[in-house]
């Protein structure tokens, strides 16, 4: 099986490359090579059971796309994305993107024809969701995002819906929480605070909280996203029953209970790192998220979260990443 990973140099990106390294195989499929891309260059592991090469460009550009199908990969996970902050201040970009891009990599598929009819994973957003919200959100309620990242991954759910159901591809479009506690550096994403605030100060830095502990909000760990992925590229697609876009389960919880996890974890000492400054672009943004799910079909197809409770969350951070340790 020839796997490609578009946004292979993200988080998500690395994280699934290291998975499929160590298992080999998706399902009962071994895996015969793995191609890496981004618009930076994925950094390629060394001594790989399999053949693993890296390319880099930006896929939204004119023929790039074609070049990444011409190999025909069996199995496509489509990470690739300008995060919410930066595509809700830069209109185009976000658009060029996160629709633009994601409508050549189908097309281009289209072009080979013959036959050749791959698995693609999208990774979708809980932003497809817009405010009035019921206690809990389904599957059935409808898309009216607030924001213009949320209104491109409506996009890309619907045309990987259509081209699915059209025979040109196998679609699986897994609707991801905002994944916390995500490593490394701040990024541009309006969601980065719920990390930050956990991250930083566990790394014995000082944290900004730009918005009310009463925010309530959908979170999974990056260990989850990693198990929802890994599922999503081996569901029987017959039993989505061409409802083939879920929201995948998560957590519910308010800023401050994920402060009171941390607590709890690590100590008054860390959550003393926490600065409270509002900001208002933030705040505005975030008034239109979607705060909870009902997520049982995704859960009855087989999704399932690696943690019960915030303080899980904050432990499988303290695990995967700080090697157990952190500031107290």
């Amino acid at each position: 099986m020839h796997v490609l990973i578009l946004g292979a140099a993200g988080m998500i990106g690395r994280k699934l490359t290291a998975r499929l390294l160590k298992e080999q195989r998706i399902g009962s499929r071994e895996i015969s090579k793995l191609t890496l891309h981004d618009v930076v260059m994925p950094q390629t592991p060394a001594n790989a059971p399999f053949s693993v090469s890296a390319s880099a460009s930006d896929f939204s550009m004119p023929g790039e796309a074609e070049k990444l199908i011409a190999a025909k990969p069996d199995m496509i996970f489509h990470l690739a994305a300008i995060v919410s902050g930066e595509a809700e201040a830069d209109l185009d970009k976000g658009y060029r993107i996160n629709l633009d891009g994601t409508r050549f990599l189908l097309d281009a598929i289209k072009k080979i024809g013959d036959g050749y009819k791959p698995r693609v994973v999208f990774t979708s957003s809980i932003a497809v969701f817009g405010a009035p919200f019921p206690d809990a959100i389904g599957d059935e309620f409808f898309e009216t995002p607030l924001t213009s990242y949320g209104t491109q991954k409506a996009m890309g759910e619907l045309m990987l819906a259509d081209y699915s159901r059209r025979g040109i591809l196998e679609g699986v479009g897994i609707r991801l929480p905002t994944i916390c506690v995500r490593p490394g550096k701040p990024n541009k994403a309006a969601s980065g605070f719920f990390s930050n605030i956990i991250r930083e100060p566990l790394n014995g830095e000082d944290a900004t909280l730009p918005v009310s502990e009463d925010v309530r909000h959908w979170h999974a760990s990056p260990r989850s996203a990693i198990g929802f992925l890994m599922h999503a590229a081996t569901i029987d697609i017959t039993k989505l029953n061409n409802r083939i876009n879920l929201s995948m389960p998560g957590l519910s919880v308010t800023v401050g209970e994920q402060i009171a996890g941390l607590e709890r974890v690590a100590g008054k000492n860390v959550t003393k790192r926490i600065r409270r400054e509002p900001d208002q672009t933030i705040m505005r943004i975030v008034s239109g998220w979607p705060r909870n799910f009902d997520t049982s079909r995704a859960k009855s197809l087989g999704f399932t979260t690696a943690e019960e409770t915030f303080d899980d969350i904050v432990k499988l951070h303290i695990e995967d990443e700080l090697q157990g340790n952190f500031v107290a």
